[in-house]
């Protein structure tokens, strides 16, 4: 085996076997078709069981130690940690560690520098010594791989707030940025809307710079404790790091000379803007991270944890915590209930069931009741626009996003409604604004249109992840594939959607996926929106598509892809351990492609039918969802569940999907 960059091996991670994967030697007796049919009853009546009251599905959204991590760092910061919740957080942090010490943000993947240092400090919090065998081996791998000098901003800010680390050693953020005009680089809304969210309370934590008193020394994370902060050096002035690291300087000189009124009026104008961004359930973007960051940053500006925005907002992160049987706590990083539900019912409907089966009419009372009819941030780009998009997560009226307003329309599309006049004003307020928030080069991306300035992920203080949101070859897709069954298939705006998509095509015929891992989940997405939208199964990106598509799928019969693939994308791109969501979007692409028939269908369709539980379900310990390629990843626990059902649905239905596209004249 060979190294990776990324200090991984270059072979698969090892994994034992699952209940599941044993039963892959079990001989699929019945024919094909028999067997996807069993399987899609099963799976069927398995998710229709998980449904709640209220019509919502809702899967753990599954990321990284680091949520438990600073969830705990934040209560010891504000003087609110128990030992219950210390306890239990601490014990699904123990049970994420690696054999190495280490810390992975994924399943099976390499060790983590900031993720370790953050789970380690998690750990001392807890009580757990630094020579305990577990505690003295990540404290180690943390000094052979450069120590807290080494780890990302962010994790040296959480350190900095209980002096493990100087704030003079972090790149400034000023809180005068909120003050930068629209058209000026840099300004807020030229980040991504969940950099945003986080950056301006950032901002406020950045000018005051707090310490607490720390409840114990770090020293064993340093490689030098008498040396804790050993200076960088600079990149060359001509190079884009080096320009942005000396800008940087100027900004930290500025801090010495800002102007007491100004900066007084600048982190009062954060306060307003955290405090007008909160939601009715006291979070913030429904997102654990920038919720964290607004508690700090108002708590500082001087809100006691008595004030209703700080009750609010605390009250909102317990909702974030998902306890375990074994007494565990594991804190999601957001939740997914819109998209978990559009998915949902787009699979039961594929599957088969009525149309007016009394659950899809719940679920889709549900998401009407979840349209978004204000406007948001997305309106500084796009003012004269009418809201009516759908979010990601149960709160979130200030971030709709583009991608689950394209899938809750074609779920809508599959339910026969009581009520079909409401309907029809929803999906048509929605389709108006996913046409709207159309970027100039014809694509589309998650929140914002036209997010597409690079300066910003050009800052020192920006190491961590996208914090950008330009268009993307997935989203594109769904809002492609939403229209086209819109009966807009030869709208202008629609046909424009579909040349990026060509042109966006890699050379061995795969789509990056944004959105989920990687390459198998963007041809996933855009296959069936380019048929759906009357491309020919014969035109040529489509059978470069099935071609690659065929190439790739394992000796099992199934499709997998490692998270790798963002890094290493030659070596890893549509290889890895097959997992259900994987190959259901494999499956979806070729159905749409025209290739039921196929010994590739077929194959998958049997790995599918092989693995699935007897409860209906299938297993899938891989992270297949994307927050950051390769930094931030996401095991959406519900995907092992919808994607599969719908794949299976359309093989037995013979159908590239669940209803039919309307034609240009139905589509206005």
């Amino acid at each position: 085996m060979t190294a990776t960059t990324d200090g991984s091996t270059g072979a698969l991670p090892p994994r034992a076997a699952s209940a599941s994967e044993t039963q892959l030697t079990t001989p699929v007796t019945a024919g094909v078709q028999e067997a996807a049919a069993r399987a899609v009853r099963r799976a069927t009546d398995h998710l229709l069981s998980r449904q709640d009251a209220q019509g919502w599905w809702k899967g753990d959204l599954e990321t990284n130690v680091s949520m438990d991590a600073e969830d705990l760092l934040l209560r010891q910061f504000l003087g609110i940690r128990d030992e219950a919740t210390t306890q239990a957080a601490a014990l699904f942090i123990r049970g994420e560690q690696r054999e190495d010490g280490t810390w992975a943000t994924f399943y099976g993947g390499p060790g983590e520098l900031s993720a370790t240092i953050e789970a380690y400090v998690a750990l001392r919090l807890a009580g757990d010594a630094p020579d305990d065998p577990h505690m003295a081996k990540a404290s180690a791998w943390v000094r052979e791989r450069g120590g807290i000098a080494a780890a990302r901003v962010f994790t040296r800010i959480w350190l900095a707030l209980f002096g493990w680390w100087k704030w003079e050693d972090l790149p400034e953020l000023p809180p005068e940025l909120l003050y930068f005009p629209k058209w000026f680089p840099l300004n807020i809304y030229n980040f991504g809307c969940w950099a945003r969210q986080t950056i301006v309370p950032l901002t406020v934590v950045s000018a005051k710079r707090p310490v607490r008193p720390a409840p114990f020394p770090l020293d064993e994370l340093h490689t030098d404790p008498a040396l804790p902060n050993p200076p960088q050096p600079l990149a060359p002035a001509t190079t884009w790091d080096g320009l942005f690291q000396r800008l940087d300087k100027v900004v930290r000189g500025y801090r010495a000379v800002a102007v007491r009124r100004l900066r007084k009026a600048a982190l009062n104008t954060a306060a307003r803007w955290i405090v007008e961004r909160q939601e009715n359930d006291g979070c913030w973007g429904g997102i654990q991270p920038p919720a964290v960051y607004s508690v700090i940053a108002l708590y500082l500006l001087g809100y006691d944890l008595e004030h209703p925005v700080m009750r609010a907002g605390l009250e909102s992160l317990d909702r974030y915590a998902i306890w375990r049987e074994d007494g565990a706590r594991m804190i999601e990083a957001c939740q997914s209930p819109v998209w978990d539900t559009c998915l949902a019912t787009i699979a039961l409907a594929d599957a088969g069931l009525p149309a007016d089966h009394p659950q899809l009419v719940k679920a889709a009372d549900w998401m009407l009741g979840e349209q978004v009819v204000r406007p948001g941030d997305w309106s500084v780009r796009r003012p004269g626009l009418p809201p009516g998009g759908w979010a990601f997560e149960f709160h979130n009226d200030n971030y709709p996003d583009i991608d689950d307003t394209a899938e809750v329309v074609l779920a809508l599309r599959r339910v026969r409604h009581h009520d079909p006049e409401r309907v029809e004003k929803a999906i048509g307020r929605g389709v108006r604004w996913n046409l709207g928030m159309q970027s100039r080069n014809g694509a589309w991306g998650a929140f914002d249109c036209d997010n597409t300035s690079r300066f910003p992920n050009r800052l020192p203080f920006c190491d961590f992840g996208e914090v950008i949101d330009p268009p993307s070859a997935d989203v594109t897709a769904h809002v492609v594939e939403m229209l086209a069954f819109e009966g807009l298939s030869h709208d202008p705006r629609t046909r424009r959607g579909i040349q990026w998509l060509l042109a966006e095509q890699e050379p061995d015929g795969s789509w990056f996926g944004r959105w989920g891992v990687n390459y198998v989940y963007g041809t996933g997405s855009v296959v069936p929106a380019l048929t759906a939208a009357g491309l020919p199964v014969s035109h040529p990106a489509i059978r470069r598509a099935v071609t690659w598509l065929e190439t790739v799928q394992n000796d099992d019969g199934g499709w997998g892809e490692d998270l790798r693939s963002y890094k290493h994308a030659g070596e890893w791109s549509g290889r890895g351990a097959s997992t259900a969501s994987q190959t259901a979007w494999a499956l979806m692409a070729l159905l749409a492609a025209g290739e039921r028939d196929s010994k590739a269908v077929e194959r998958g369709i049997e790995w599918l039918a092989a693995t699935q539980r007897e409860d209906g379900s299938w297993d899938e310990p891989y992270f297949t969802g994307t927050g950051f390629p390769w930094d931030f990843s996401i095991n959406y626990h519900l995907y092992r569940q919808v994607f599969p059902l719908t794949a299976l649905g359309r093989y037995v239905h013979q159908e590239a999907a669940g209803a039919a596209p309307r034609t240009e004249a139905e589509g206005g």
